[in-house]
């Protein structure tokens, strides 16, 4: 799918609002459902540690590769990594400090290797190009990420209404941000979606 600035701006403001325990915030500080598509698709995580927690890691590395997609120069070699946490850019592959990255992102790395039937880790800035609006394989927006228990998370993106799309740039993130499983995606209607 085709990004465009308009659309990946729509998407870090998304990545802002959506904060870890939607009912401890006003409504109006979320993406509404009204404003949501007709059709989102639902990925189900469960993680090991606090859900609310994880939703934060997980913002703090998309955030700043959706803004990257809005602002950077995508014909460069590589991209900036300043924004990018620590312990991501330590967990990808070839970067050496892969040990150093904290338990819950080397368990992800695994994790995903097992979700995947072997996918290796990410290079990092083969991870960062996918946000370029130019880039047609990231076949998903991000929408919300809700906590649905203590150890169970609900991330939603915008697939443009498809069942199959590109998404292993997501369950990357999603994995090292210290899930142990994830189910999905699920096209979900958006009238049938949990009321925060």
């Amino acid at each position: 799918m085709m990004h465009t600035g308009d659309s990946l701006a729509a998407e870090l403001l998304r990545l802002r609002q959506c904060g870890p325990v939607p009912q401890r915030r006003p409504v109006s500080q979320r993406p509404g459902a009204d404003a949501a598509p007709p059709v989102l698709s639902l990925f189900v995580i469960d993680v090991s540690e606090d859900a609310a927690a994880y939703v934060e890691r997980l913002r703090s590395v998309l955030a700043p590769a959706v803004r990257l997609g809005c602002t950077a120069d995508f014909a460069q070699e590589s991209l900036p990594v300043g924004e990018i946490p620590g312990w991501f850019a330590e967990v990808y592959s070839g970067g050496g400090g892969e040990e150093r990255a904290p338990r819950f992102a080397r368990a992800g790395r695994e994790a995903y290797a097992d979700h995947t039937g072997g996918g290796g880790p990410w290079d990092l800035q083969d991870w960062l190009y996918r946000f370029d609006p130019d880039e047609d394989s990231r076949g998903w927006e991000w929408w919300d990420a809700t906590v649905a228990g203590p150890s169970r998370v609900h991330v939603r993106v915008d697939s443009w209404g498809e069942s199959s799309f590109g998404c292993q740039d997501l369950l990357w993130a999603v994995f090292t941000a210290g899930a142990v499983r994830v189910e999905g995606p699920m096209v979900q209607i958006t009238s049938s979606r949990e009321k925060p």
